[in-house]
This record gives structure tokens, sequence and C-alpha cells, in this order.
């Protein structure tokens, strides 16, 4: 009998109030590791109306100039006009910033500590997830809806669409028969615009502009789509909405497929294993699709705070693995950084490459920076299980 299901996904623009706060917290990081890569940083950052809050744990030898690149994050986003829900020159930012607890220090710096050895900078689980569905080794509905938002930013900064503001949504509902994606059944886009823009034509440019390009070849004529569903967007930002870092976590992973540990990423140095080691389990699991060893994979990894050995791994394949669960994990224990030094060292992540993983998703992207896309380990992988 043939099972039909529709799942959805959500994205949102750099210029949602949400993604401002994330791209705070992690230029903010990047700034400190480029100037002290074994800094230790954990910034959230929270916006309202004119103004930005920026508070937390850093430990560096760095100067970050927080109010400046506050700032500078604000104008490369677009918020240049107080109209748009914060402007860049005139906002407020607040500091609150504090060095990281000593009791927290001594777990996961070597040498120090219970147990001597670069620990975990929190207890927790993390998830990572990969299937067979796209060319990125991701859900087709996430992609799709990251693909959505980050085409409103390039429409919006190359004037193809000039009624366009920095705000906005995307969501894509994919069925799916038997498991595979066939067509995508819904696609929402809501695109903060100036106020002087009729609906129809904004509709219309948004669906030429923005969808097609996007999903033509998954819609068909039964596809319902709906563009600014309220009729108007025209107070966005802050100003409408206030933002945190670390609430968007499930457009930053894979959509809603797939489990959560609950932790965010933003703001916080590749010592915390919430960023790391979800980081490193996606690796693991990418790698084990690739090597097809199974259609779809999620790892769960588990940390105890100072201590550099996993507590747990647990594999699920869904059924679709060609070789047993347990010859897999012998296999992700064998080939794949776990410990967080180890982490640390095979991802490369003391490096400022953050700022750009806080919009737009930070898996599933062809970037040399994101280390933990590659797919180097599939080969072996193949050789040792036997296919």
């Amino acid at each position: 009998m043939t099972e039909k299901t529709i799942i959805s996904s959500e994205s949102v623009t750099e210029g949602h109030p949400d993604k401002i706060c994330d791209q705070v917290s992690d230029a903010l990081l990047d700034e400190a590791l480029r100037q002290d890569n074994m800094s230790r940083v954990a910034l959230e950052s929270g916006t309202k109306n004119g103004g930005i809050m920026v508070f937390g744990e850093m430990t560096t030898k760095a100067y970050v100039d927080v109010p400046g690149i506050v700032r500078r994050v604000l104008k490369n986003i677009g918020y240049t006009k107080a109209e748009y829900g914060i402007e860049w020159e005139t906002c407020s930012v607040w500091v609150q910033i504090t060095e990281q607890s000593p009791d927290i220090s001594q777990g996961v710096t070597e040498g120090q500590g219970l147990h001597k050895e670069l620990g975990a900078g929190d207890q927790g689980m993390m998830y990572g997830y990969a299937c067979n569905e796209t060319p990125e080794l991701m859900p087709l509905p996430i992609i799709l809806a990251h693909k959505l938002t980050k085409r409103l930013s390039e429409v919006r900064k190359s004037n193809g669409l000039t009624f366009l503001r920095p705000d906005g949504k995307s969501q894509v509902s994919v069925e799916y028969i038997d498991g595979k994606p066939k067509r995508v059944d819904t696609v929402v886009v809501s695109a903060q615009h100036d106020d002087n823009i009729e609906y129809e034509k904004l509709k219309h440019g948004i669906i030429e502009h923005i969808i097609k390009p996007v999903c033509s070849h998954w819609m068909d004529d039964k596809t319902k789509i709906h563009v600014n569903p309220t009729g108007a967007f025209v107070r966005g930002g802050p100003y409408a909405d206030s933002g945190v870092t670390g609430r968007k976590i499930i457009v930053d992973t894979y959509g809603g497929i797939g489990r959560h540990g609950g932790g965010c990423f933003s703001g916080k140095d590749p010592t915390k294993v919430d960023r790391s080691a979800a980081y490193a389990v996606r690796y693991a699991a990418k790698n084990i699709v690739a090597a097809g060893l199974a259609d779809k994979c999620e790892i769960q990894v588990a940390y105890a705070i100072g201590v550099a050995e996993p507590v747990s791994i647990n594999i699920d394949c869904f059924g679709t693995n060609k070789v047993s669960i347990e010859k897999i994990t012998e296999l992700v224990r064998k080939h794949f950084p776990l410990k967080p030094a180890d982490i640390l060292h095979q991802l490369n992540l003391r490096r400022p490459i953050y700022l750009k993983t806080a919009a737009y998703g930070h898996f599933g992207r062809n970037d040399p920076d994101f280390t933990w896309e590659k797919t180097d380990k599939a080969e072996i992988l193949k050789k040792e299980a036997g296919i």
C-alpha cells in the first residue's frame, strides 16, 4: 500500500530578528578567534526596536570592538534605514560580558581538572543527520527553504526587486511517497517590503524571481503558493519582533527532520560540544550515507562536562542500513573524531569561520570552510564495510 506524507521545513533570512542575533554573536566569536584562536566564547545577543544587547562570557587575549562589530553586521545585512526596523549607525548597543567561570575553565583546559584531557564544555546530547534525497545529503524541505530565503537576500541586494526589505521567511511542504520526495505541495514566502508596493506586483515578483527559480523542478499545477499571506509585511526586523540568539535551532539544522539535542550553535567557541560535536556527527552521518551504508543516518552523541570521551553513541538508520548498526557504530568510533580535542583538530575549528554559518543553515552547504561537509571518508567506510 502506498504511503503518502507531507513534511514541512522553514527558513528565515539574515534580516530576521533572531538571525540578526545569531550573526552578531558569531561575528564577535570570529573576531576573538581571529586575534586569539584559543579564545573561550559564549555570547548571546538580543534585539528589540532600535537596540541590541550582547551578554555572556568571553576569555580572550583579543580586543573586541563589540559596538563596532554589531554595527557592521547590521550594515552588511541591509539595515540602513530606521524604517526597516533598526538602523546600523544610530542603534544603541549594550554590553554585559564577563570571563568564563573558572570552574568550567578547568574542565576544558588540557592539564587541568579531574581528567587532565580537554573535556567537553558542557553536558548534553547532540545529533547529526544525513539522507540521500538531495545532492547535499540533506532533507529536501530544508534545502529548498534555505534556497528561497537566500535568494530573497540576493535579489534584494542586487536590486532585482527594489521593494524588498531585510526581514523574511520561507516554508516548503514536500509530498513524500513511500519515503521518497515526489513534489512540492505548498510554498510560503513572507518578505518585508516597502509600504508603497501593490500586492499583486509584489506577489508576481516573488513568484517569478524567487519561487520559480528555486522550486520549479518540484512544482506542478497542484502546488499551492502563499506570498505574504496576511497581505502586507511592511513593519519588520526588531521593530516588529524581538530577536534572540539560538531561537532558530531547527532552521540551523535539518528542518525538523531528525531530532535535536536542544543546544544552539551561534556565539559558542568550538570547545562547546553543542557546536563542535554536532558538526562532528553530521560529518560522520554524511560519510555513512555517501558510502552507501545507509539511505538515512542519524547519530546521537552525549557528553559530561569536563570529560573527553562521549558517555554514549547511538546510531539509527531507520531500517535503511545495508550493514549492521553494530558495524556502522564500530566504523564511526574508528574513523571519526568524537573527543573534543580530536574534533577541533580534525575539523580545524579554531578559525574565524562562523559568521557565515549563522544564516541559511550550518549543514548542506558547499563551502571549503565547512569541513564537516566533506565526504572524504566514504571510500574507506565502503571498503571496510564490504559493500
